[in-house]
């Protein structure tokens, strides 16, 4: 075994959409960057997806954004979304305002990657990074990484942590004098398993988006990429007892007619974070984007626009301290605030809906859900918050007999979802009053649990 060195401006661990977008970033501003990667080159992009855009998602313009479309969206109609009830098999259809699409997720994968070569950074394939390089102030410099039976130190001013979910860097990084958010457990987690099935003939939901609840507070999904290729899938909370992921697809999809006589091209599993995003997610010489952050859709998963956006404003916030040599946490601190008064504090409400879940049956939080009017449902998954007029409220009231007490209670955590928004808006801009922040973050929290009755989260 040999050792040797490499040294570059950026590195960035990990070859999924916050990577790419990192590196991306990183060359178009003229820095001289590198994307490690474990997996081989014929497999990078092969990554657990439910593969669904929501219609106003958009991606920073640092790739050739009309490529990426043109090979891997194959399907730009989904229209609408529609959410069975299992125990009645009713179903409640929400049309969208504006057309989201689903893709190709290992087709996407490798173009993005093209484009990062593209566009000027390095890509190293076949490289398992090992540990965090860290100076004895903390100041992370580098990684330590193998490949082919060489050991490699790459140093950098920056490292990009764009791992995934419950990354190693993390687990290997020293950030205890640091803001950066260690209150990271596996119970803040959903594990996941998908399947790509191409069936005989064209599903009647090729313009929608399909879930169903579950059990384990999670949904089986059926996305279609095209009239006869479906994404089909599901998840669990890890704070619930296991599920047997592939068994509990089989069995739904042995019952739905589209299914028989399907063939399934790919299978894959993974683990997402369901949970707010991180407090913070950076630390001097280290920021962490994408899943790595918590940069997911709590409610459906949802991360690749999270991913792109949060790695192209790090690295934006990032160039000048780079060049400057200044990558202190309070120099890349801007990128927190970014992310928090932005798509964060959504997320972060939309946690509260989650969380308010974990106190309650499947089955009636199934009845409550499917009485919601439609689009106020959406905003509740999309936006974290909900608003209704008299009419719609008396025919909630009306739909949701034998369920008031739990509409009362998710009246109340709305309100405290609002709260929750307002108060990311004040995120700090700089790190002096995080903890201030943090504490009135925290009571709200309290108050969070003490009408919910859930278990605390953090």
């Amino acid at each position: 075994m040999s050792a040797a060195s490499d040294s570059y401006d950026i590195v960035v661990i990990g070859a999924g959409t916050a990577g790419a977008f990192a590196a991306s970033t990183a060359a178009s501003e003229g820095l001289d960057a590198v994307i490690l990667e474990r997996k081989p080159e014929e497999e990078a992009g092969h990554i657990a997806c439910g593969d669904a855009i929501k219609g106003k998602s958009t991606f920073p313009d640092v790739i050739d954004l009309d490529y990426l479309r043109e090979e891997s969206f194959t399907n730009q109609n989904i229209r609408r979304a529609v959410f069975e009830n299992p125990q009645t098999g009713e179903e409640l259809d929400v049309p969208f305002g504006q057309a989201g699409a689903v893709l190709d997720r290992k087709r996407y994968g490798e173009v993005i990657l093209e484009e990062t070569e593209r566009v000027g950074a390095d890509i190293h394939y076949d490289t398992v990074v090992q540990d965090v390089l860290q100076n004895d102030d903390g100041t992370v410099t580098g990684v330590r990484a193998k490949r082919g039976g060489d050991v490699i130190t790459y140093e950098a001013d920056l490292t990009v942590d764009a791992a995934g979910a419950l990354s190693i860097l993390q687990d290997k990084g020293e950030f205890g004098d640091a803001s950066f958010d260690t209150n990271v457990s596996y119970s803040q987690f959903c594990s996941a398993y998908r399947e790509v099935v191409e069936v005989p003939e064209p599903v009647d939901y090729e313009d929608a988006i399909v879930f169903k609840p579950t059990e384990e507070l999670g949904y089986l999904w059926y996305f279609p990429r095209t009239g006869t290729e479906i994404n089909a899938g599901l998840g669990f909370q890890m704070t619930e007892p296991p599920m047997k992921l592939v068994e509990v697809l089989k069995r739904d999809m042995s019952r739905r007619p589209e299914f028989e006589g399907a063939t399934v091209k790919d299978k894959l599993g993974a683990a997402l974070p369901t949970r707010r995003p991180y407090d913070s997610a950076v630390a001097d010489g280290f920021v962490a984007v994408g899943d790595a952050a918590g940069h997911v859709n709590p409610t459906t998963g949802g991360g690749i626009p999270g991913a792109a956006k949060s790695a192209h404003w790090a690295i934006k916030r990032a160039v000048d301290a780079v060049v400057e040599g200044d990558v202190t946490e309070e120099r890349l601190w801007r990128y927190n605030h970014d992310v928090m008064t932005d798509f964060g504090k959504r997320f972060a409400a939309m946690d509260v809906y989650n969380i308010w879940g974990t106190a309650h049956e499947v089955d009636e939080l199934t009845d409550v859900i499917t009485a919601l009017p439609g689009q106020q449902l959406v905003d509740a998954m999309t936006k974290g918050e909900t608003s209704m007029g008299l009419r719609l409220k008396l025919k909630t009231l009306f739909d949701t007999y034998g369920h008031w007490d739990t509409l009362w209670e998710l009246y109340k955590v709305r309100r405290i979802a609002g709260d929750l928004k307002d108060h990311y808006d004040r995120y700090p801009e700089r790190p002096g009053a995080f903890a201030g922040w943090k504490q009135q973050r925290d009571s709200l929290m309290d108050d969070l649990y003490a009408v919910s009755g859930a278990d605390p989260k953090y």
